[in-house]
């Protein structure tokens, strides 16, 4: 790793379950050396979350989101684990953390008492709600932020209930917003906190949205897999029981669509402004044009007509599709299957070094050594 990007910089991960750990593991894909910190009862939450590998039952969660950490159990309320801790401080680059606000103040762990320790330090601090406001001290779970967000009011079948994403969306935002503006602040050579939340990190995502509202009082409504601004635009199923995703989003591209559903001259469907009155009755078209062809079929006559299309596949597609494998987008990291690195970087490319570890699997050493010097940069 002597030539990773992130080569020597230290980061001590006092987080737990998705968004900050999710932050340290970024940091860490791309060699730094990256400090777990568990409670000794149990460890993370993490560890017990969701499916299991039948192989030896550790949880898949933990396996991926700790990739490449060292770990040591330390109890934040004993004064020998806690001088550990600061002893770690001292030397680190930056520090991640994902208690409610005030509990590390509480802790004597503030941001005062980390950079009376280490001026340096990046202190990156991941919330529900942030560090500030009047929902500050609220419970942060990706639910709460996807709902308050704007995503789930616009999620959904028209006059349907509100959806969720049926992933960890907002934990997985977040994480990478962290890593990103920890990056930032570490650019800037100066210590700081870094003040990420859940809520702040998913509503960048809405685009223009609230400027719509609030210039124009106008909101976006439930249509399912369709979009306002883009149609046909959605998920249609196919002769063989498949479905395709299709966009239109681009007029030139709609286009050619139109040419290809033989409507290209139907004036109902001839400009952006048209489709938008008409959706329905093209909705209807797609529909029923996709209904009559296979899947390779539909894919095909788009692909070579340029338009955007892509065939919905499952996790049993995925494993076996080609662009998949030729990118390394899965790798195996100590036998397990999961997602390779983010970004691919041509120079200094990050690397996989091993799954998420046992409770305390380093904790001699790290208690015996410190960051210990190796890959340390001059």
């Amino acid at each position: 790793m002597a030539q990773a990007p992130l080569h020597g910089m230290r980061v001590l991960d006092i987080s737990a379950v998705l968004a900050g750990p999710n932050c340290a593991r970024y940091l860490a894909d791309f060699g730094a050396d990256v400090i777990n910190v568990e409670r000794p009862d149990g460890g993370d939450s993490l560890r017990n979350l969701a499916w299991r590998d039948p192989r030896d039952g550790e949880s898949l969660w933990w396996k991926l989101v700790n990739r490449n950490k060292r770990t040591i159990a330390l109890d934040l309320k004993d004064a020998a684990d806690i001088a550990v801790l600061r002893g770690l401080v001292t030397d680190a680059d930056v520090l991640i953390e994902n208690f409610r606000p005030g509990t590390l103040e509480r802790l004597g762990l503030g941001p005062d008492a980390l950079l009376a320790l280490n001026p340096s330090l990046v202190i990156t601090r991941v919330t529900g709600f942030g560090q500030t406001g009047p929902y500050r001290n609220r419970a942060g779970f990706a639910t709460i932020a996807e709902s308050m967000s704007g995503l789930a009011a616009i999620s959904g079948e028209p006059g349907g209930q509100p959806l969720l994403p049926a992933i960890a969306l907002t934990d997985e935002v977040t994480g990478v917003v962290a890593a990103f503006a920890t990056m930032v602040a570490l650019r800037s050579g100066v210590g700081q906190v870094v003040d990420v939340s859940l809520l702040e990190s998913l509503f960048q995502l809405m685009g223009p949205l609230i400027s719509l509202y609030e210039l124009t009082g106008q909101m976006q409504e439930r249509l399912g897999a369709g979009l306002p601004y883009s149609v046909p635009r959605g998920t249609y199923q196919c002769k063989d029981g498949a479905w395709v995703g299709v966009s239109t989003s681009s007029d030139s591209v709609a286009r050619r669509v139109m040419n290809l559903l033989g409507v290209g001259d139907d004036a109902r469907f001839t400009t952006f402004a048209a489709r938008m009155a008409n959706r329905e009755a093209l909705e209807a078209v797609m529909t029923t044009w996709c209904a009559e062809r296979t899947q390779a079929e539909v894919v095909e006559l788009f692909t070579a007509a340029e338009a955007a299309i892509g065939p919905v596949l499952s996790m049993a597609d995925i494993a076996v599709d080609p662009h998949y494998a030729e990118r390394q987008a899965i790798v195996e990291v100590d036998g397990t299957p999961m997602q390779g690195l983010v970004a691919k970087l041509s120079a200094t490319p990050g690397a996989l070094r091993w799954q998420g570890r046992h409770l305390d699997a380093d904790g001699d050493d790290i208690r015996a050594h410190g960051w210990g010097e190796a890959g340390r940069r001059p």
